[in-house]
């Protein structure tokens, strides 16, 4: 609340029926004043990111990510083709517990790529959907926060549905930062158009229940205590997965598992494999291979173990 960003009103928030809905504001924004601006995503990213700006009329590129060979991030090459995107175009960023791989840039890292992106003049666009699952409330905001620099311009497209577990209720934000708050004021009439066309008028009873969480200091450490509570039974959940598949016998060292953060990780199965899983063993997961962590349980993780230890 101190930052000079919000000192200086240079950003203005739009509600939007959950995070995707601000993704897709975002898109139809960019493409009515920026119509020959590409929008850059990580390789591999969330499955619904390309549709949602294919559908805005952008053109979409990629830029690598996810290293197979380690299981991690492949910052090297990250940041080479960052350094070659052209300036006007934007770079999609999640601003945490990346999906689908739970792989993040170290702090160090993501001051990097705010150096660069700020250099280049390109335009981000934080996918913020899962704050406060990975290493906590403050702790996830770090990536985010190596963005918000004197005079860069930025989207944030924000998610409430995890943290809160409202997902029904359909809560999401778009926030623009601009360069001053005059800019801001211009780039908010500007996002109006775009809400008015695609839903109108957002949801209230969900955004209701944040405001009032939010405002109230005790409702607040209640619920940051729970999203604490929440983080540590992913990452609890991570921590037993591993330990159980070695205990079924399991060679290959799954360990990078607990080095993944949110809800989802990259768990080095390929589609044949998980092929297998769904057919002989009716579990399912997607054939990138990625697992929702968060659907595991010490009543089902013996199970999940033992299927997958058989199809290695």
């Amino acid at each position: 609340a101190d930052h000079e960003i919000i000192a200086n009103g240079r950003a203005v928030t739009a509600q939007s029926p959950g995070g995707t809905g601000g993704l897709r504001v975002a898109g139809d924004f960019i493409y009515q004043q920026f119509p020959t601006a590409r929008i850059w995503l990580s390789e591999p990213t969330w499955a619904n990111h390309p549709k949602i700006f294919q559908a805005s009329g952008l053109e979409i590129k990629t830029y690598p990510y996810f290293d197979t060979a380690t299981n991690g991030l492949d910052f090297e090459s990250m940041l080479a083709a960052i350094e070659q995107i052209p300036a006007g175009d934007v770079l999609l960023l999640h601003g945490c517990c990346h999906n689908p791989t739970g792989v993040d840039p170290t702090p160090e890292q993501w001051a990097q790529i705010g150096a660069v992106v700020s250099a280049r003049g390109i335009l981000p666009l934080v996918d913020f959907a899962y704050q406060g699952l990975g290493s906590g409330l403050s702790e996830d905001g770090v990536g985010l926060l190596a963005l918000c620099r004197p005079g860069l311009e930025l989207l944030v497209a924000s998610s409430f549905s995890k943290n809160f577990g409202l997902y029904n209720e359909r809560i999401g934000a778009l926030t623009l930062v601009a360069a001053d708050a005059d800019g801001a004021a211009t780039a908010l009439s500007h996002l109006k158009i775009a809400v008015r066309t695609n839903y109108s008028n957002p949801p209230a009873h969900g955004s209701a229940i944040v405001t009032e969480v939010l405002n109230d200091p005790e409702l607040r450490q209640q619920w940051d205590t729970e999203v604490a509570s929440m983080r540590d039974r992913i990452n609890g959940m991570r921590q037993l997965f591993v330990d159980t598949l070695k205990a079924k016998g399991v060679e290959g060292d799954f360990s990078f598992i607990t080095h993944q953060l949110g809800m989802f990780s990259f768990s080095g199965l390929t589609p044949e494999q998980v092929a297998q899983l769904r057919d002989q063993y009716a579990i399912y997961i997607v054939n990138s291979g990625r697992i929702n962590v968060a659907g595991i349980t010490e009543a089902n993780i013996d199970y999940l173990c033992t299927a997958i230890a058989s199809v290695l």
